[in-house]
């Protein structure tokens, strides 16, 4: 299980794959559940199911496929690349680091981040933080023209952070971009892998989702299309044991387990499925750790609109320094949430899923 992960968690998290261009990712997913049932929709968000004892309930699992990253918005005389964000950046972590830019013939062109040598600048300038606007890459081309006829670049071409997968010398921490979030394609591929015929009473259903980083749109469009009862939305989520982190309020910290969201700006967790993925992680001898946060979002946010609403959880991977070009996990966190995720789909019954939603 654990070098599967690993295998699984290096190809998806160096794929390039930012919103609304997730198809390196998308083939990950479809290679890897070969020969079960798999549905596309018309945004690019890709479903398979797996059946089990029963038809009903319908159980989600779910992560979205894609990543923070840019667009190609202009391409200057001198052959240096304006880049439009993907997604949410801090401006402050972009200078002197590499990214990809994927033109349409599907070639990738290495380039770097521009940043001004510190001899350079002015006292003044050295203090602030280089709008995202103000900075370009450069792929080493001297004109609009090379940049265009012999490399390939287009305006429209997705741009991705450039980071290989590492394992640290602590060992189970990995290094990579895009944790957010290949952890939670990762866990949903290989939970359908794992459960795949175990005779769970219910048919499980997973989902890659487009998009997230720019407003939750993918899983607007695959909630109907996934039509489930229940919803397990798994996320790389932001650790807060960081630097000048006060360990005593961190509810995210690397290597603890699984975290269970309660809440966030996007969404409002049904109380009775929280309850009860609690409880399972504390009977089940589950890692795990619960959070209330006052900022961000998932696809959680969109999936419990669906028709007739659906009662969602987040489980996250913890990952500090997300949306950047590195990002650090640990791999017993990824286990603490795939563990948990079969002891929930192993329980979750007609009965169980309708005891979440009994209103009156």
């Amino acid at each position: 299980m654990k070098n599967k992960a690993l295998v699984l968690l290096k190809e998806l998290a160096e794929a390039h794959g930012v919103p609304g261009h997730e198809s390196a990712v998308r083939e990950i997913f479809c290679r890897e559940l070969e020969g079960r049932k798999l549905t596309a929709d018309s945004l690019g968000n890709v479903m398979c199911e797996v059946p089990g004892e029963t038809e009903s309930p319908r159980v989600l699992v779910t992560g979205h496929m894609d990543e923070v990253g840019f667009v190609v918005q202009q391409i200057t005389p001198e052959g240096f690349l304006r880049m439009a964000p993907l997604g949410g950046w801090w401006s402050h972590t972009l200078p002197a680091q590499r990214v990809r830019v994927r033109t349409r013939q599907g070639q990738e062109v290495m380039g770097v981040i521009a940043a001004t040598p510190l001899h350079l600048l002015s006292v003044e300038a050295r203090e602030k933080v280089m709008p995202l606007e103000k900075l370009c890459i450069d792929i080493g081309a001297d004109s609009r023209e090379e940049a265009e006829d012999r490399f390939g670049i287009r305006l429209g071409d997705p741009v991705a952070p450039e980071s290989p997968f590492q394992a640290m010398a602590k060992p189970g921490r990995l290094l990579c971009k895009a944790f957010d979030n290949r952890v939670g394609v990762a866990l949903t591929i290989q939970s359908l892998q794992e459960l795949a015929g175990s005779g769970h009473p219910n048919t499980l259903v997973g989902v890659g989702t487009v998009q997230e980083e720019l407003g939750l749109r993918g899983a607007r469009t695959a909630g109907p299309m996934a039509a489930a009862d229940v919803a397990l939305v798994m996320e790389g989520t932001p650790a807060d044991d960081g630097p000048d982190f006060p360990r005593g309020e961190c509810q995210g910290r690397i290597g603890k387990g699984v975290q269970i969201r309660v809440s966030d700006p996007s969404a409002v967790m049904n109380k009775s499925l929280v309850d009860f993925v609690v409880d399972v992680a504390m009977t089940s001898g589950i890692p795990h750790q619960v959070a209330v946060r006052r900022t961000g979002g998932t696809d959680a946010g969109s999936f419990q609109c669906a028709p007739g609403g659906l009662p969602v959880v987040v489980l996250g991977v913890p990952a500090r320094y997300i949306h950047t070009h590195n990002a650090i996990i640990d791999m017993e966190d990824y286990l603490s949430a795939l563990r948990l995720i079969q002891e929930l789909v192993s329980r979750f019954d007609a009965d169980t899923v309708a005891e979440f939603t009994r209103f009156l």
